[in-house]
């Protein structure tokens, strides 16, 4: 009985332990929210928003008033004055708005960058998963290789073949084996890469969740091109601009109307007249040479300059938009045409060459052609397919929000 609860225990101990070092799973879609999250370029313009805030604090102060005393010989030897600007025209309304809308500007700025990181932390992902995807072709190779040289030593044990064709199998393996374990660790850089967007530990081992065959449906061309309109950050910083600017312009229109100064205070010392007595006085500038005519010209031109590069930045973004999405379908002709018909034939042609050699109607050189051409076809297809996601990845970023 001792013996069986000591071995209970020590099984409890040997799963929980096993349990505790099973990596993480990880989605593309937690990876986007690690990333929302935890990435230290997003966290660092994320901080703007505070001096966005602080700017609107800025705009809503009123001016301070001054206090100031005089001592003269002539009397009243001292006086004794408060000045306080009045602000008219709605200035100080007008300084909130500019304000508000430079907070804006920044909040398209962080989304911009939001965008960016999510486009970069979706290659990532999939960059990880073609390297690992990568790893096990070469594990697949590496059994092929091994298959191939027993066939090998079989047929020189039968007396079949030269010695040659068992060194040369054993070659073969040699390399693919050497090859793998490049590959494994080029998987633990990807992953690093990945960890790095996620401001995560570079050792962090990660289950990825996902295929590289995962791609959804894109939308329609004239869907991706009207969601672009309204999300692209390209525009929607263009947009904003020519908020800002209309809203200064607004201010400078509103500092046309003068300030007031009003001050009042007390003279003293000035006898035998009085000892103390009453003083106040109005203050006005007049605008009779500047009312911000150059400024307000200078604003209107910056706003034709601002709608002019959004008509062309709007052209721009549709003609990438077009070739994004074109290039994806042509990617997507390309992706089918190894998985329907390349890759299926390539495989086919080695397991039958193999078999040849197996049976003695071909040589072991053949068999390493058909081997390699397979190997070269499903390299290729696996690129594509990370092509086809990278792809994906820059159309996301080009409309400015998610497409599946």
């Amino acid at each position: 009985m001792k013996l069986l609860r000591m071995l209970v225990l020590v099984m409890v101990v040997a799963a929980s332990s096993a349990l505790a070092q099973r990596a993480p799973t990880l989605t593309l879609q937690s990876a986007f929210e690690l990333a929302d999250k935890q990435n230290l370029d997003l966290a660092a313009v994320r901080r703007r928003r505070a001096v966005a805030l602080a700017g609107i604090q800025i705009a809503r102060q009123r001016p301070n008033p001054t206090l100031s005393f005089e001592a003269l010989r002539d009397s009243p030897h001292e006086a004794l004055l408060v000045e306080q600007p009045l602000e008219f025209g709605s200035k100080r309304g007008r300084r909130i708005d500019v304000a508000k809308e430079e907070g804006v500007l920044t909040d398209v700025e962080i989304g911009a960058l939001a965008r960016q990181v999510r486009r970069e932390t979706r290659e990532a992902f999939y960059r990880a998963l073609l390297a690992r995807a990568e790893s096990e072709r070469l594990g697949r190779v590496v059994q092929v290789a091994e298959r191939l040289e027993q066939i090998a030593r079989d047929r020189f044990g039968a007396g079949d073949v030269a010695q040659l064709e068992v060194i040369q199998a054993g070659l073969e393996v040699a390399r693919a084996q050497a090859v793998r374990q490049v590959a494994e660790q080029r998987e633990k850089v990807s992953l690093s890469q990945l960890n790095a967007l996620l401001n995560e530990l570079a050792e962090t081992n990660w289950e990825l969740a996902g295929k590289l065959e995962d791609a959804g449906a894109v939308p329609s061309l004239q869907e991706l091109l009207a969601r672009a309109r309204q999300l692209n950050p390209e525009l929607q910083h263009l947009g904003q601009e020519q908020k800002i600017e209309e809203s200064r312009r607004a201010l400078l229109k509103a500092e046309r109307v003068p300030n007031l100064a009003v001050q009042v205070g007390s003279d003293f010392n000035a006898p035998p007249e009085f000892h103390a007595g009453p003083r106040g006085a109005l203050a006005m500038e007049l605008p009779l040479f500047t009312r911000n005519q150059g400024q307000i010209t200078q604003s209107m031109a910056t706003q034709q300059v601002l709608s002019a590069e959004a008509t062309a930045t709007d052209r721009a973004v549709s003609a990438r938009l077009e070739a994004g999405y074109f290039d994806i379908k042509a990617q997507q002709t390309q992706v089918e045409l190894y998985s329907v018909k390349l890759l299926p034939v390539a495989r086919q042609v080695e397991s039958m060459a193999e078999e040849s050699y197996r049976s003695g109607k071909t040589s072991i050189l053949s068999v390493l052609q058909a081997q390699q051409n397979a190997q070269g076809v499903e390299r290729s297809y696996l690129e594509s397919l990370f092509a086809l996601q990278s792809m994906l990845a820059g159309l996301e970023e080009t409309v400015g929000g998610p497409i599946e």
